[in-house]
């Protein structure tokens, strides 16, 4: 199964933001300047709302777009696929800074007064790309995913969870960036329509099986090697979690390497691709993982993969962020289709 996300996800949260907006959903408080946030154990102080915004991954980028603030944005970073439809207008005329992650010379070219960071291996304590000091000293505040600092990033890479993903961070980071800009009524609309969508994804099915597991590959470095797939605390792992399937990966760190035969071992009942238009690796592609399952001597013969149970999501949903809930709603569609899960019976 393979479905195209990107226009329904936006056309799903634009509506429903709309509509709420539409039915008198208000009352939201203005900004009093200075505004303090806290993020990620930092004191960000803003006296005005930020008008030149540099962004560092796609879900930041995607927030700022949802609460109709395209205008403020002056370069964009880090994409792993095509921004949504609704929004592609609107990215057209924003500059690209990179592709990938950027330089930090290219994001200080945008003289932005703020940068909106997703994860903190690209901007953090040991950032690819700058730390937060460096940034501190040229006077520019850097706010980061919520999602992101829930984990242990000191050392780097792709960090390790303590604790289960909570959605409320998701929540949190849209509420914070609408306080920053004030615009809280298009926040909390937004907000509540993905809340919306989260329990009306809840809500689609009856149950599943009470034996149905899952893996959720993102990618590899390369074939031969051991798969980056989703620990037990991730976004993934909470999409699982939320329509009652049981992630087989049992390790705290959020993409940690797991040999195919290890797998195997546990029998996942559905094998989650990951897809992307980046190319780091060649398994960024949903379709070499699917070939490569279907033709490896251990994958070939897992039950998942001769069922053909491989459900194609996008790689951003295994990511926190807006594109999360359209990973609930897209795999709970996948059980119903295979027969694992029954839907709600019409009342």
């Amino acid at each position: 199964m393979h479905v195209n996300f990107t226009s329904l996800f936006a056309k799903k949260t634009l509506l429903g933001a709309a509509l709420l907006l539409v039915s008198g959903f208000s009352g939201a408080a203005k900004t009093h300047y200075p505004l303090t946030i806290n993020n990620c154990g930092r004191a960000l102080t803003f006296s005005q709302p930020p008008a030149r915004v540099a962004t560092v991954g796609q879900n930041s980028t995607e927030i700022l777009y949802a609460l109709g603030l395209a205008d403020r944005v002056v370069g964009t970073s880090l994409w792993f696929g095509p921004v949504a439809k609704a929004w592609k207008a609107a990215n057209d005329k924003v500059p690209l800074i990179a592709r990938d992650f950027p330089s930090l010379e290219g994001i200080i070219a945008k003289k932005p007064d703020l940068v909106a960071n997703q994860f903190e291996w690209h901007i953090g304590p040991a950032g690819a790309v700058a730390s937060y000091e460096q940034f501190s000293e040229l006077g520019i505040p850097v706010y980061t995913a919520p999602a992101d600092c829930a984990k242990d990033n000191q050392d780097g890479g792709d960090g390790v969870r303590k604790g289960m993903f909570d959605i409320g961070l998701v929540y949190q980071e849209v509420a914070d960036l609408a306080a920053i800009f004030d615009v809280q009524e298009r926040g909390d609309a937004l907000i509540a329509s993905l809340k919306a969508r989260e329990a009306a994804a809840r809500d689609k099915i009856a149950s599943a099986g009470k034996n149905v597991s899952a893996v959720f590959w993102f990618s590899s470095a390369d074939l031969q090697l051991a798969p980056y797939v989703a620990g037990r605390f991730g976004p993934a792992a909470w999409i699982a979690q939320t329509l009652g399937i049981r992630n087989v990966i049992d390790s705290a760190e959020e993409w940690p390497a797991v040999g195919w035969e290890t797998i195997a071992k546990s029998d996942p009942t559905l094998i989650v691709l990951g897809e992307m238009s980046r190319r780091h690796f060649p398994a960024d592609d949903w379709r070499v993982k699917k070939d490569y399952l279907r033709a490896d001597p251990v994958t070939r013969l897992l039950p998942a993969v001769q069922k053909d149970r491989l459900p194609v999501i996008d790689a951003q949903t295994m990511n926190a962020g807006l594109r999360t809930i359209d990973g609930v709603e897209k795999l709970a569609d996948a059980l119903v289709e295979y027969g694992l899960a029954r839907p709600p019976v019409p009342r």
